[in-house]
């Protein structure tokens, strides 16, 4: 509750202040990153990190498939443990019903 609090106080003062500041102020923030996003040297960096993300794609998908068949694995034996623990709990509560009767 407390956290919740806390953003909403942020919100309003970030809001408050970003009402002082008009219009004007926001249009020319605007213009700096719009001139630092066009800026060739991070256009640049931008095509360099994207070949990258291309190169490393097929790699990144074989790993997380790998990984995740492994994590299946692993968990497959303790899935059927709780199935059978789930069976001997309904067996239980059924003669703990008949008991009742």
């Amino acid at each position: 509750m407390r956290g919740k609090l806390v953003l909403l106080v942020g919100i309003g003062i970030g809001y408050v202040l970003g009402a002082r500041a008009g219009r004007a102020r926001y249009d020319e923030i605007k213009r700096a990153v719009s001139r630092l996003w066009n800026d060739p040297r991070v256009q640049h960096q931008v095509h360099n990190v994207e070949e990258f993300a291309k190169d490393k794609a097929p790699d990144v998908v074989d790993f997380l498939g790998g990984a995740a068949k492994k994590a299946v694995q692993r968990k497959a034996p303790a899935k059927t443990s709780a199935s059978r623990s789930a069976s001997g709990t309904a067996t239980r509560s059924t003669s703990t019903s008949s008991k009742k009767k």
